[in-house]
């Protein structure tokens, strides 16, 4: 079996990715369950929809953690995870 290079694992920096997928995936998550709040179907007015905003955030929120440990380094995570905050939230701020 061929050992895989130092450089070429996951594992390294996963405490990190950790902090970058609970803390960065969650914002993440809240950011894109409220665009789905204010531009999905009936728009933020729609009764049946708050239920469905509450029950969105989790599963989004474990997919990004889960995805955060394929990140090469910790701080990739943080780069890319906080990109994506800054753009959720610009859009989120500038539609609504």
């Amino acid at each position: 079996m061929a050992r895989i290079a130092e450089q070429d694992k996951l594992q390294p920096d996963w405490w990190t990715k950790s902090l970058a997928g609970l803390v960065l995936g969650f914002t993440l998550a809240l950011g894109l369950v409220g665009l789905f709040a204010w531009f999905g179907p009936g728009g933020i007015d729609a009764d049946t929809k708050v239920q469905v905003n509450m029950w969105l955030i989790a599963p989004i929120w474990l997919s990004v953690l889960s995805l955060s440990f394929l990140f090469k380094t910790g701080l990739r995570a943080i780069g890319y995870l906080g990109l994506l905050n800054i753009l959720t939230y610009i859009v989120l701020y500038t539609f609504r």
